[in-house]
């Protein structure tokens, strides 16, 4: 019996980015804002570079291995892009009455005085994410599109009104740009 691939995807690799890919499907990208690095361990995908491609392919064609397969390009094409351009989120401080102010501590983007609350409330961010504030507009950067995401949602979720009417109470940091790569 000879195995078909049931899936062939490829990403391209630009000038300037530099793609290794070890035994067991595990992807470095270099590039000039930075390194990511990612295992894809399955045993119906494999992952191959040829001719300034990444190749992934999927050897069986059930509808599980055919999506993991297509996550994992998506997934490197999402890498590439990270180490070559970067990801940033813009997000906008909001509020009606009670005047937010934000600060950047170690790992913890800090939201005082939301809707008047005497502690303040935070959200981690993750690491390989950078928080940057400029008045109402807080910016968050980095390589990782999931780790900068996931800081945003963080940000978002923590400035979520509880047992209030949404509608009156408007307050909070919301995202207003997405995560698109920035040139």
């Amino acid at each position: 019996m000879t195995e078909e691939t049931a899936l062939k995807k490829t990403v391209d690799i630009p000038e300037g980015v530099d793609v290794t890919i070890d035994g067991n499907n595990t992807v470095r990208v270099k590039g000039e804002k930075g390194e990511l690095s990612r295992s894809f361990p399955h045993p119906m995908v494999e992952i191959k570079k040829s001719d300034g491609v990444v190749e992934v392919n999927c050897r069986s064609s059930r509808r599980r291995d055919v999506a993991f397969a297509g996550t994992c390009a998506a997934h490197i094409a999402n890498m590439i892009k990270g180490v070559k351009d970067g990801f940033e989120y813009r997000m906008k401080v909001v509020y009606s009455h009670f005047p937010i102010k934000t600060v950047v501590e170690n790992n913890e983007f800090l939201i005082h005085n939301f809707l008047g609350e005497r502690t303040p409330r935070r959200a981690a961010i993750i690491d390989g994410a950078e928080v940057e504030g400029k008045g109402e507009d807080i910016f968050v950067r980095g390589i990782n599109k999931e780790n900068v995401g996931q800081t945003v949602a963080n940000i978002e979720r923590a400035t979520k009104v509880k047992n209030r009417d949404i509608r009156v109470f408007q307050d909070g940091i919301y995202k207003v740009s997405d995560g698109r790569s920035r040139r």
